[in-house]
């Protein structure tokens, strides 16, 4: 064989295998189009979903809303005794119901706050105001319901902390849980709410326990919908798992963000970490 037709058989040769790679190329590409066309597909079935997850918890949540009133209200009129008197137990059981029922209530509200960010039609309202204003407002809230001997609430007086520029009702929220949650979990001691002010304007809200606390490898799931931590005392404390994926969501529209720390046996931290002035990109973006 001469050079010649040797050159001329390498080129058919290399002229087969960029056809042949030509070839499995487009099988590649069609491939590659046929997947993303299906993901896009599923990406559509999954938003629609979501749409209408988001649209049944608000109605639902709506429509709960008339027989929850309409029991608490009686509840009230019988504690105060505008039918006559109730005898001890009877008192017992009312307040059980009233308890029962608040609870649902709180439960309802979570539902719809969640059905809200993610229909994308949550505002977000800062306004100034003093972070002691805050928390003699938690105290007050919580007062009433503390009715065991062994285990105190306390407010630290914040020191150095400016004015706050930011929707004081959502970050009460988030405290309110992260409260609720210590109280129902802790059975002696103390809970114990805090502030300092941080590196880079922002302000750390802690709420610490010495309930049962939290093996790590429970940690990453809190906040997720309708969880809650496999432990014994489960067993008998109800609750959803709402109110923390709530918490985590509504931090995020304040600019903000959630730690945790837990030992099992000693307790739990629960922070919520916000800028001290919300600015307009902040709530934006979180939205």
């Amino acid at each position: 064989m001469t050079v010649s037709e040797a050159t001329q058989a390498e080129l058919e040769q290399c002229r087969a295998e960029v056809q042949a790679l030509r070839a499995e190329l487009e099988e590649t590409n069609r491939g590659v189009v046929a997947l993303y066309a299906e993901l896009d597909e599923q990406a559509e079935q999954l938003k629609h979903a979501t749409q209408l997850k988001s649209r049944f918890l608000s109605y639902m949540s709506h429509e709960f809303r008339t027989p929850i009133g309409a029991t608490l209200s009686i509840a009230r009129l019988l504690l105060d005794h505008v039918d006559g008197p109730l005898t001890p137990e009877q008192e017992r059981q009312v307040e059980f119901i009233q308890m029962t029922c608040q609870e649902f209530s709180n439960m309802v509200d979570d539902l719809l706050d969640l059905a809200k960010i993610e229909a994308g039609r949550v505002d977000i309202s800062p306004e100034w105001f003093e972070m002691m204003d805050l928390f003699t407002a938690l105290r007050g809230m919580f007062k009433p319901i503390l009715d065991n001997d062994e285990l105190s609430l306390v407010f630290e007086e914040a020191e150095g902390l400016p004015r706050l520029y930011t929707d004081d009702r959502k970050l009460s929220q988030i405290l309110r849980n992260f409260i609720s949650n210590a109280l129902k979990f802790t059975a002696r001691g103390e809970v114990r709410v805090s502030a300092v002010r941080e590196a880079g304007d922002m302000v750390r809200f802690s709420v610490s326990d010495t309930g049962i606390g939290i093996a790590q490898e429970h940690i990453s799931a809190l906040f997720n919908d309708f969880t809650q931590v496999d432990a014994p005392i489960q067993k008998r404390l109800r609750g959803t798992g709402l109110g923390l994926a709530l918490s985590k969501q509504l931090a995020s529209l304040l600019g903000g963000s959630i730690e945790v720390t837990s030992v099992v046996g000693e307790g739990s931290v629960f922070s919520v970490i916000v800028p001290a002035q919300l600015l307009p990109a902040q709530a934006t973006a979180a939205v």
